[in-house]
């Protein structure tokens, strides 16, 4: 009997040490699976490295979201500024990666006496409209810059129009005043058209006209002659002023300019000048009797004058 109970006390331990055998390997492995089934710890974050800022070049289409004048102004009145250059040829670079954006005039202006005057902005108040020139009350010596041939007229042929400033009359720049808002016509007929015919402004006193200017516009200032001539009965009648006094104003011609068919050698002798006969040329051949019968001139003989 005691060796039966020594068998199965054997028995059962030799049991529960297989058991445990066996089973080993799978506790094993079940615990990497739990370990694996457990929630990760969070890794620690890498400090990353700075990225660099990507430089965006700007274009001229890019200018008129901020600044819509100046595009404005440019395609209305913006002249070479509009067609040879743009925005980024004269704003090279914008705030704050430049602390002055705005170009001086000479960098792109050189070569001319105009461009070497100071204080462009004085007269070209907007740069974007370069050719709309604003000009204060008294101004000339930057005009002489581009006007050389005017001030020239100006100083040779000394008036009135010779000690003004050339904004008294040019007030806006390339502005031609009318004659007439100064001065007063020589008649009423008169129009600035007619101012033109005979006078240059910065020469006013040479008067110059051309070989079609009739003879109202002359008798407006030489009102005796043109009565006298419009009275005679003689060929003179219908001659223009200025196919006689045509080589320059006041001109006093010879009667031989015309009349090259003279009378004889006799008769000059005795009779010299044509004016002892034929009284003036306004009033031709008009000698009516005197009181004693002998022929008297209805108006004086013209005085000498020296030609100019």
């Amino acid at each position: 009997m005691k060796g039966t109970r020594q068998f199965r006390c054997f028995m059962a331990v030799f049991s529960l040490i297989a058991c445990a055998t066996l089973m080993a390997p799978s506790l094993a492995g079940a615990a990497p699976a739990a370990k694996a089934a457990a929630p990760a710890a969070p890794a620690a974050p890498k400090e990353s490295a700075p990225v660099a800022k990507a430089t965006i070049a700007l274009a001229s289409e890019d200018c008129a979201k901020c600044h819509p004048v100046p595009p404005a102004d440019i395609e209305a009145a913006g002249g070479k500024h509009k067609s040879d250059v743009s925005c980024l040829d004269c704003h090279a670079s914008h705030r704050p990666a430049t602390q002055n954006n705005i170009p001086k005039c000479s960098n792109c202006h050189e070569g001319k006496p105009h461009f070497q005057l100071k204080n462009c902005m004085e007269c070209h108040k907007n740069p974007h409209k370069p050719l709309n020139i604003v000009l204060g009350p008294k101004v000339t010596e930057p005009c002489l810059t581009c006007h050389a041939d005017q001030i020239k007229q100006l100083r040779e042929n000394k008036s009135k129009h010779s000690a003004l400033y050339c904004s008294n009359c040019h007030d806006v720049h390339r502005k031609i005043p009318q004659c007439v808002k100064c001065h007063k016509p020589h008649s009423a007929e008169m129009t600035q058209a007619d101012c033109k015919k005979c006078h240059k402004a910065h020469k006013p006193t040479v008067v110059v006209y051309g070989q079609d200017v009739p003879n109202k516009d002359c008798g407006a200032c030489h009102k005796a002659a043109m009565n006298l001539l419009a009275a005679t009965a003689t060929r003179h009648k219908t001659v223009l002023c200025v196919k006689c006094h045509k080589d320059k104003h006041k001109m006093i011609p010879d009667c031989t300019q015309c009349h090259t068919k003279l009378h004889p050698a006799a008769i000059l002798k005795k009779f010299p000048k044509c004016s002892i006969c034929h009284s003036i040329a306004h009033d031709l051949n008009n000698w009516p009797a005197g009181k004693d019968g002998a022929a008297a001139p209805s108006a004086k003989p013209a005085k000498e004058h020296k030609k100019k």
